[in-house]
């Protein structure tokens, strides 16, 4: 499979496929005792742009392109980053993990209705301020 060593601290491989990988941030923390299951951040490596929310496989576009998405909960999400190949989206999976766990990220302004208690807890774990 994909060699995602590079990964930051407390992102993990989640699930992996040919037309798709899965990476989670902190299940430890976001295991939907204190949070709900939703609010665990994912990100989603797809081969072809996702038309529908995390948990479901249905592709509006399949094509040579791969995508990658940040999902803070199935209909909260980051425009998606396009990749010619699949090496390519695999370091912007890592890169966009990287930047999300240094808290480069403006995870706040992906919001409609602010989720205080869950954005205090992301900026305490990625030293967002």
């Amino acid at each position: 499979m994909t060699d995602f060593d590079a990964l930051p601290d407390g992102w993990t491989v989640w699930n992996e496929s040919e037309e798709r990988c899965v990476l989670v941030y902190r299940p430890d923390v976001f295991d939907s005792h204190e949070f709900p299951a939703p609010c665990l951040p994912t990100i989603y490596l797809t081969h072809g742009r996702r038309s529908r929310r995390p948990g479901t496989d249905r592709r509006s576009t399949t094509g040579d392109s791969w995508y990658v998405t940040l999902y803070l909960e199935p209909d909260v999400d980051r425009d998606a980053d396009r990749f010619a190949d699949h090496e390519a989206a695999v370091a912007g999976a890592i890169d966009l993990a990287k930047r999300f766990a240094d808290g480069a990220i403006d995870y706040r302004g992906l919001y409609q209705v602010p989720r205080e208690e869950y954005f205090e807890k992301l900026d305490e774990l990625t030293g967002h301020e």
